[in-house]
């Protein structure tokens, strides 16, 4: 998975959907998890590897901090999903956040 985090495609729930890579910045990322939630109200990760998956998770905990400075508190629900990477399909952590 090549992209660091960048937006992707919304779901049918109206998600924005973040793909985070075992190199990207976790602060980088809880920024844009917190500026997420506190605009739309929900965000996907999707992470493919024991690397991705650290950085999201990270990531989700940073951005629980910084929303608690504005009274949000937000859970995360982890999925598994189906996603081709270079026609290949692979299997991906989906890493749903949304205030609880």
């Amino acid at each position: 998975m090549e992209a660091v985090y960048a937006p992707d495609r919304p779901t049918s729930q109206h998600a924005e959907v973040f793909k985070v890579a075992s190199r990207s910045h976790v602060t980088s990322v809880a920024g844009a998890i917190a500026g997420v939630i506190r605009g739309h109200g929900r965000v996907e990760l999707q992470a493919i590897g024991a690397g991705a998956v650290n950085q999201a998770t990270k990531a989700i905990a940073i951005a629980r901090n910084y929303l608690a400075e504005d009274g949000l508190d937000v859970v995360s629900i982890p999925t598994f999903a189906t996603v081709s990477v270079a026609d290949q399909e692979r299997t991906a952590v989906t890493l749903i956040v949304e205030p609880r």
